[in-house]
């Protein structure tokens, strides 16, 4: 028995397949989901969605959105997702550099409307970078 996974952007379908297992970055963290999960929806966080099959791990970078757990289909609605092997992990590793760098400024500044917007960028480039490098 396996689950379908779903995951859709507004402008794309990025991944549309059968999964054994599957582990959703939840605003509450990890959910690990297998086939039988009882039924549930989740808030997604910033975050790679981890995809089992084959024997082998894909990784998948999201942004916030939801989940919907029913009767082993996942379907995962986000603002933005990419497959982390589409992910250039060189350039990934300099926007999370980058980014970092505006976190700390951000903090410094010691606004706190800047730091929200700088955190979240963080959180986007770190969920890009991880899922470049399959982690």
């Amino acid at each position: 028995m396996s689950l379908t996974l779903r995951v859709l952007a507004p402008d794309q379908s990025v991944f549309d397949d059968t999964a054994d297992e599957i582990i959703l970055p939840s605003t509450t963290g990890l959910l690990g989901v297998l086939p039988g999960h009882i039924s549930m929806v989740t808030a997604i966080d910033f975050g790679v969605l981890r995809v089992f099959k084959n024997g082998n791990w894909d990784s998948i970078a999201l942004t916030g959105g939801f989940a919907e757990v029913e009767s082993n289909e996942v379907t995962v609605l986000v603002n933005k997702a990419e497959m982390g092997k589409n992910i250039d992990s060189v350039q990934a590793e300099a926007e999370l550099e980058q980014a970092k760098n505006q976190l700390v400024q951000a903090e410094d500044k010691k606004n706190p409307p800047e730091q929200i917007k700088a955190q979240e960028t963080f959180n986007k480039a770190k969920a890009w970078f991880q899922a470049s490098k399959g982690n």
